[in-house]
């Protein structure tokens, strides 16, 4: 499955609220599921020395689908395919790559 199919079928199960502007309410769902990956990888770290169970690995495939799923319907309410930001992006990092500037900070590099 391709990021293009992927968002056709996540409009299929796409039922939330319209809070104001209708990125609202993806944006805060991609805030929580990345939240959630931050603490099972914290708990890993903490309590199991860093060593990702496939239980674990389990639980966080599905959080990464939940985060996909939220950055899906994010996009469709902002204009644009999952597809164009991954190619944009690639330019991106390409860019600054060829141009020996992929470490560092700043968006403008």
């Amino acid at each position: 499955m391709d990021f293009n199919e992927y968002q056709r079928k996540t409009l299929g199960t796409a039922i939330y609220p319209k809070i104001g502007f209708s990125f609202v309410y993806p944006t805060l769902g991609l805030s929580g599921e990345v939240g959630e990956i931050s603490e099972k990888i914290k708990k890993i770290c903490r309590d199991k020395n860093g060593i990702v169970s496939n239980e674990d690995k389990d639980l966080l495939i599905k959080e990464v689908g939940d985060v996909l799923w939220y950055l899906s319907a994010l996009a469709i309410e902002l204009g644009f395919t999952l597809n164009e930001a991954a190619e944009k992006n690639i330019e991106k990092l390409y860019s600054r790559k060829e141009r020996g500037v992929l470490g560092g900070s700043g968006d403008n590099r």
